[in-house]
């Protein structure tokens, strides 16, 4: 087998069920696709059992039914977050037959369990955990051994075993979430307290300075450690928004233990809105940026944090995202000339934005919104995945929210939409300009368009993320859509054989 496992990880004996589960889990939330785990024993020694636990975390479901795959062979579960096969290979007596059932593109599409690995030598993951189970004179043993890039999320996920531990959450169950575009990784863990989100979000370096000597990060404000998060979470539940109550932290190590908010969002499972939902968190923000907003909030227990302005280079970093990934192998991709003359065009628009100035969380989309039917008014709005919020023009989390590139709005649901914050703006401030505020939403709903394209074409090209690109061409007509009004007439042109 390719990529031999090389580091120990875990040894030790298993007291009864329930531990075998919990260690199921925490190798679970350690997984990603392409991995491969080979459980290996005599016959009776729990390698389905550990594979039962193990895919009923992936799929977040306690009562997943998991029969044995010993006369199937083969077992499929196209979970949400991660596609699981589970193989058993006892019966298999020619390791021809193993090309047969396919278990090389399994490992391709997701993560492969294969119980008797020792039939299928050849199979070429990169990252494998092989997981030895057997008894002793005072009951069952494991070994954990693992290469040495899935040893260390192997070691992160102890890690997050041991913090749930020392905060009273101790023998927790646990079960990956789908995350989003970002790379930080969720949890929902369950014990006699309750459920709760646990966010694992390890610091990360700046990265590469390929912009006047600072990296993408530094020039787009994104945040680099929980810090953020903490500061913006109190801000906003100090400001009656609901965002998730802080359980526990220890910020140095990247692990939040949050308030579970639930997982009901505001759009249909086939990616349509639920209009009462868009229009009551449409309301959320008409009633936030109706306040003012501090630059500098406090950190609880860590001094203060200031928010980082939405200013012009952030805005032109996030566009140069099209130029740079974008339009990469399709016909007519700029020169490094045309690349410069896109974004001092980009420029010029940019400097043509009204005056306005509010917390603009800057990804208030269906992602981040959760719906809380028990609760009432605005407080029915959830939110979350806000660290990288920024003082900004309030028209971006509006367009962000009436545009949003994860759900088939129609244009007059989206100008409902947006005609609805505008009424409630004007009510409440009759200073509030419409025709200021349609020339921001024109700009900033375009600029947020652009950058999506780009970085949705990042994902997919440089981690593999596919995924992501089957939004893009409801994207394209959003843009298409902003770039019609006038304020954006440089700019349009660049478009047009594009899109």
């Amino acid at each position: 087998m390719a990529g031999e496992p090389t580091r120990t990880v875990f040894e030790g004996r298993l007291a009864d069920e329930r531990a075998t589960a919990c260690l199921a889990q925490d190798v679970a939330c350690a997984l990603q696709a392409g991995d491969l785990v080979t459980l290996s024993g005599d016959l009776g020694a729990g390698k389905t059992s550990f594979a039962r636990a193990l895919i009923r975390s992936l799929a977040c479901d306690p009562g997943l039914e998991v029969p044995s795959p010993t006369f199937p062979i083969r077992l499929d579960y196209p979970l949400e977050r991660l596609r699981v096969t589970h193989a058993d290979l006892y019966r298999i007596a020619d390791p021809g037959e193993i090309e047969e059932i396919g278990l090389a593109e399994a490992l391709q599409e997701g993560v492969l369990l294969v119980e008797w690995p020792e039939r299928a030598p050849h199979l070429g993951a990169r990252d494998c955990l092989a997981v030895s189970l057997g008894f002793d004179g005072e009951g069952r043993t494991v070994r954990l051994v693992a290469t040495p890039e899935l040893a260390e999320r192997l070691a992160r996920s102890a890690s997050i075993r041991a913090f749930l531990d020392r905060v009273g959450w101790s023998g927790a169950s646990r079960a990956p979430i789908k995350g989003d575009a970002s790379g930080r990784a969720y949890e929902r863990v369950t014990a006699e307290a309750g459920t709760a989100i646990l966010m694992n979000a390890p610091a990360r370096p700046a990265g590469a300075p390929a912009y006047g000597g600072r990296s993408y990060d530094e020039v787009a404000h994104r945040a680099r450690d929980v810090g953020p998060f903490l500061a913006i979470a109190h801000a906003l539940r100090a400001a009656g928004v609901h965002a998730p109550g802080m359980i526990s932290a220890v910020p140095e190590d990247g692990f939040v233990l949050l308030e579970d908010l639930g997982a009901e969002g505001i759009a249909t499972a086939d990616g349509r809105p639920i209009l009462p939902r868009y229009e009551a968190a449409i309301d959320l923000l008409s009633d936030m940026h109706a306040r003012p907003w501090p630059r500098t909030v406090a950190l609880p227990g860590h001094g203060h944090y200031t928010v980082p302005p939405y200013d012009r280079d952030a805005l032109l970093v996030e566009i140069s995202l099209f130029a740079d990934w974008y339009l990469p192998g399709r016909a007519g991709a700029w020169t490094a000339g045309e690349r410069h003359a896109f974004l001092a065009s980009w420029g010029e628009t940019v400097d043509r934005l009204p005056p306005g100035e509010t917390l603009v969380l800057r990804d208030f989309h269906s992602p981040n919104i959760l719906w809380i039917d028990d609760a009432a008014g605005l407080d029915r709005v959830g939110i979350i995945d806000f660290q990288d919020a920024l003082i900004g023009h309030p028209a971006y989390d509006v367009a962000s929210l009436a545009q949003d590139a994860r759900v088939q709005i129609a244009p007059e649901e989206e100008q409902a939409l947006k005609a609805r914050y505008v009424a409630a703006r004007t009510c409440a401030d009759p200073s509030f300009d419409p025709g200021a505020f349609d020339i921001a939403y024109a700009i900033l709903g375009a600029q947020r368009a652009t950058k999506v394209l780009g970085a949705f074409a990042r994902l997919a090209r440089a981690e593999g993320r596919g995924g992501y690109e089957r939004h893009s061409r409801h994207v394209a007509a959003v843009l298409g859509r902003n770039l019609a009004h006038p304020v954006l007439s440089g700019v349009r042109l660049w478009y047009d054989a594009i899109l």
